[in-house]
């Protein structure tokens, strides 16, 4: 994208790390004029002379009030990582300093940034497409190793390579249809449709395990839901507490102990897990008890994964009643608690734990993190909601374009499909974009980024 931005008429600075007593604070500058106003509060090097990519010592002043000495990075156009003039202003994390800093830059003629203008302005300049922008965010929001790795991978352009690649072979397609339509009168065909039948029909084997990565994609950005059920005094509170190895969830040995929804997280092999203790399922006449045991069949219906956990024939017993009312797709683990206290198998698939001894434990959390990763269907792996929501869109405007194939529809209405396809591709990658989508993704992020 080369189009001229308004944001290249001024300059925006921020605080772009964290202050803090002994830390180190950088603030940035970016925009048009941000190196001429750093340098007339910097005393050092004329940075007006200085090369892009480097680093010089000096002080900055208020008139001939010192206020700091820093360090000042110069990048200059477009080999920043707005692709605008930028500095970036290494400080004494005092929030004094800081906040005299910024006062001294906006009475130069800088204004603060608004939350991720500086990703947003990167992404206007061309330095990266709105995926791999959206990617910022989600690196930054990253808590463990698979969202980091995925996160990384899209800021890469892993996504929109594979994007890319796709709308570049459909717009090939519609250029030829639409040609057709300039030669209508002479009944010429440039798209051979078998040709473009084979084209859609690779399109949707690519497209298909994207749209299915999206829920391993959204565990790993948001956590895995894992419902912990059974009847009371099973164990559930004590198998919270010991996957978590502390005190989470009250235990006694008094039915009915756990009223509410209780949930932490903690990270298996890169993957984190959303553990919630629910409520024993039972019939009641306590209200309280009864509204827990309703917040319990909801988290229930809302887990990706419903741990089924029983210690004896009666709760056994139970807890096939209540699975019997699970959809058919939602994934099951049976586990037996308390085997160190009985020999008594009531289910070869059920996996044997003790809570209380820990016994097991590690065969429950390998078997949850295989649950999840056999989801993944590819390296590229779809985590917005956004990004889900046109490939679905487009996958819909390709089964049309197919539909219409074998209907013998006339060129104008196929190229109207395929439009619609490029459309929603363009729309995640941020070559059809608007100003209130922008406004909404970039509103999101913290200032300074």
């Amino acid at each position: 994208m080369n189009q001229p931005t308004v944001f290249q008429q001024e300059a925006i600075c921020a605080l772009a790390t964290p202050s803090g007593v002994g830390a180190i604070a950088v603030i940035r500058v970016s925009g048009q004029g941000a190196i001429d106003i750093v340098n007339t509060i910097f005393k050092g090097k004329d940075l007006t002379q200085a090369e892009s990519h480097t680093v010089h010592f000096g002080t900055i002043r208020d008139g001939s009030t010192l206020v700091d000495d820093v360090l000042v990075t110069v990048f200059r156009t477009p080999r920043s990582f707005t692709r605008e003039d930028a500095i970036e202003i290494s400080c004494h994390g005092s929030d004094y300093i800081i906040r005299q800093i910024i006062k001294l830059l906006v009475k130069q003629g800088a204004r603060v940034a608004r939350p991720g203008e500086f990703t947003q302005r990167a992404f206007l300049n061309g330095q990266f497409d709105l995926v791999q922008a959206e990617a910022v965010a989600d690196l930054i929001a990253a808590d463990s190793e698979a969202s980091h790795r995925t996160a990384l991978n899209q800021l890469r352009g892993g996504f929109s390579k594979k994007l890319a690649s796709l709308r570049e072979e459909l717009i090939h397609f519609a250029s030829l249809v639409e040609l057709e339509l300039d030669f209508g009168e002479e009944d010429v065909e440039f798209a051979q449709r078998d040709d473009l039948r084979n084209l859609i029909q690779s399109l949707q084997k690519t497209i298909a395990p994207l749209i299915e990565s999206f829920d391993y994609g959204n565990a790993i950005k948001d956590g895995v839901p894992v419902a912990i059920i059974g009847s009371p005094n099973v164990g559930k509170s004590t198998l919270l507490n010991a996957l978590l190895n502390e005190e989470k969830a009250i235990v006694t040995s008094i039915a009915g102990t756990t009223r509410d929804v209780i949930e932490d997280t903690m990270v298996l092999n890169g993957l984190k897990f959303r553990f919630i203790d629910t409520a024993g399922i039972r019939e009641t006449q306590d209200l309280v008890e009864s509204m827990g045991i309703e917040r319990s069949r909801k988290a229930m219906e809302k887990a990706d994964i419903v741990l089924l956990l029983f210690d004896s024939p009666e709760t056994f017993a139970d807890i096939q009643v209540l699975a019997e009312s699970l959809p058919v797709d939602k994934r099951v683990l049976w586990v037996q608690n308390k085997v160190d206290v009985s020999e008594l198998r009531l289910m070869d698939d059920a996996l044997p734990i003790s809570a209380q001894s820990h016994l097991g434990l590690e065969e429950l959390k390998d078997t949850l993190v295989a649950q999840v990763q056999k989801q993944a269907a590819s390296d590229t792996v779809v985590t917005n909601l956004r990004h889900y929501e046109h490939l679905v869109k487009t996958q819909n405007a390709l089964e049309d374009v197919l539909n219409g194939l074998d209907m013998g529809i006339t060129g104008d209405f196929l190229a109207q499909d395929i439009r619609l396809a490029l459309h929603h591709l363009g729309e995640i990658t941020g070559t059809i974009v608007n100003d209130d989508l922008l406004a909404n993704i970039f509103s999101k992020f913290c200032i300074g980024k």
